[in-house]
């Protein structure tokens, strides 16, 4: 007799669901967020019909720590942190030196935008920009004229 259920809904063996589970287990890369230079930063992204608005958070940076490009059509905000604290005792010897850096980085594909009026500002740790849209041109309606009654002909 014909088996009724529908193909790829059969139920797998024990033994079939332990090797498939073990599998995704090691065929995902657990470490692939830790090997990755850059880090990534929440944003949000609003839309209306003139502009986009994006909202960065990247607290603890300056101003001459972050860098905004737009290379066509991709918008790039890179955040580098380059700290060090060193303490020393009365004789000058090192008693605890901490190091950190990270560069952090989010690329938006944005596409018809006035890229000579992107405004950007950053306070409280919140980096705002304002990504106005390219005007499109308006369309002009085309009256179309009976060829009957102008007696004109297109040579």
């Amino acid at each position: 007799m014909f088996d009724l259920v529908p193909f790829g809904k059969r139920r797998d063996d024990a033994f079939g669901v332990l090797a498939k589970s073990l599998n995704e287990v090691f065929n995902d890369d657990f470490f692939a967020p830790m090997k990755s230079s850059t880090l990534s930063f929440r944003t949000d992204i609003r839309e209306s019909e003139q502009a986009y608005l994006i909202e960065a958070e990247l607290p603890g940076f300056t101003k001459e720590e972050i860098d905004i490009d737009y290379a066509s059509p991709y918008l790039t905000i890179k955040a580098v942190r380059k700290e060090e604290n060193s303490e020393e005792n009365k004789d000058h010897q090192v008693v605890r030196r901490e190091r950190r850096y990270g560069e952090y980085v989010r690329r938006f594909y944005v596409q018809d935008i006035a890229e000579d009026e992107i405004r950007a500002s950053l306070k409280d740790g919140l980096l705002t920009l304002s990504v106005p849209k390219r005007q499109k041109p308006l369309g002009k309606r085309i009256e179309i004229q009976d060829s009957g009654n102008s007696g004109e002909q297109l040579q």
